[in-house]
């Protein structure tokens, strides 16, 4: 896990801190389109004072299953904590066959979990926390992958602000990718910044206003 605390002094700042998730299939060290595109997510986020870290998931040991710690050398928990410490979640995920790949399912997936823990108030342990998707591809299907993972999302408890979704994808059955653009077209790059700065508002609101408890 590397972790990053760039920020930006002339922004001011609430002490925000987000962790990218990078769902990417291909371990470290080879190149990723998902995690080119998380690293952009998380630089718009620093120009925002938000301290950031990232984590590529296929490189730890994340068993499969829907509880909090699998055992027997579950690296999840671990992450799960920078979860908790952080205000802002970027899930970036590649897509597959129309779909958000298998290691951003198993994310999910071990999230599903938390819907059944709660805070010191009797609260979903992941309320006032903002969560923001990024996607790539060279075949269709990131609005439906957005869905997808915004949805499961907000209902363990993110919080998901407006235009939370940025994506990247390529002509169809070609083999371009994110990582091979010369240069981060205008839209992409505007939706990415927009993304960002949505989620830093959300999340400073959610700081200076949490959810209530219920009775």
């Amino acid at each position: 896990m590397t972790e990053s605390t760039q920020q930006n002094p002339s922004v001011p700042s609430a002490d925000l801190k987000a962790v990218a998730l990078v769902c990417t299939l291909t371990p470290s060290p080879k190149p990723s389109s998902s995690e080119l595109m998380a690293r952009h997510v998380l630089g718009e986020l620093e120009q925002q004072g938000v301290a950031t870290s990232s984590i590529r998931v296929v490189d730890h040991d994340v068993k499969p299953g829907v509880q909090v710690d699998m055992g027997d050398g579950d690296e999840w928990p671990a992450m799960r904590q920078q979860i908790l410490d952080a205000d802002i979640l970027v899930l970036a995920t590649p897509i597959w066959m129309g779909h958000p790949c298998s290691i951003a399912q198993r994310v999910i997936e071990r999230l599903d979990a938390d819907l059944s823990e709660t805070d010191d108030q009797g609260r979903p342990i992941m309320y006032d926390k903002t969560a923001i998707v990024a996607v790539v591809g060279n075949e269709d299907g990131a609005h439906k992958t957005i869905a997808d993972m915004t949805q499961a999302l907000s209902d363990i408890g993110f919080s998901v602000p407006a235009q939370a979704g940025t994506y990247w994808v390529g002509e169809a059955m070609q083999t371009v990718d994110y990582q091979d653009l010369d240069q981060v077209p205008g839209n992409v790059a505007s939706t990415t910044a927009g993304a960002a700065r949505n989620a830093t508002h959300l999340a400073r609101l959610l700081r200076g206003n949490p959810y209530p408890a219920g009775s």
